[in-house]
């Protein structure tokens, strides 16, 4: 009976806390997306984020989410909440989140006037999150899915996530390693360094 008494009591006590959500935790928008902080908030116009991007020394990735999305939610609750994840990111990309079933209005580097939508079906993307690295120059005559120079579509590990931004950030994608061999070199230097045991 007690026991019973106790339990109850302690059930009572959680239901009266406020349960609150990690500090630096994503807050979700009324678009059902997950928002950091410290994603770019732009007028989608491709090319003048690109620019803009570079201005500050950084490259540009395009994040397509959606309402829903488990994986989405992965990424940002595992992913982006590790601050060597997140620092590393920040320091070296803008990021532009794109709902890949909204109606916010895109530019295309070819000058096509899109939705968010309508933009995820021309350049090809149908998983969520679907992260897309593009260059560090504006190319010319190409829309954005042909100008990627990197693709990531799901939700991945820590070091396959990160490793796909460092990859991208020392321009592998210009070289002779690819990026799975880039990660499996850096996964065995991690696992020498001791990071990686029992993995």
């Amino acid at each position: 009976m007690f026991r019973t008494i106790c339990a109850a009591a302690f059930g009572l006590t959680l239901l009266a806390v406020p349960v609150s959500a990690p500090a630096g935790a994503a807050q979700m928008g009324d678009d059902g997306l997950h928002k950091e902080d410290w994603f770019a908030i732009t007028f989608k116009d491709v090319a003048e984020d690109i620019e803009a991007a570079r201005e500050e020394g950084k490259r540009l990735v395009l994040v397509f989410e959606q309402r829903g999305c488990i994986y989405c939610a992965k990424m940002h609750e595992t992913l982006l909440s590790d601050p060597e994840v997140a620092d590393y990111i920040k320091a070296n990309f803008k990021v532009v989140q794109y709902n890949m079933f909204g109606d916010e209005e895109v530019t295309d580097l070819d000058g096509e006037v899109l939705t968010e939508k309508t933009a995820a079906r021309k350049w090809g993307y149908v998983f969520t999150p679907t992260l897309v690295f593009m260059p560090e120059e504006v190319p010319e005559d190409l829309s954005a899915g042909k100008a990627a120079v990197a693709t990531m579509p799901g939700a991945f590990g820590k070091w396959t996530f990160l490793n796909m931004f460092r990859w991208v950030h020392e321009k592998g994608y210009e070289g002779d390693e690819h990026f799975q061999k880039y990660h499996a070199r850096i996964i065995q230097e991690l696992r020498d360094a001791g990071r990686l045991k029992g993995e």
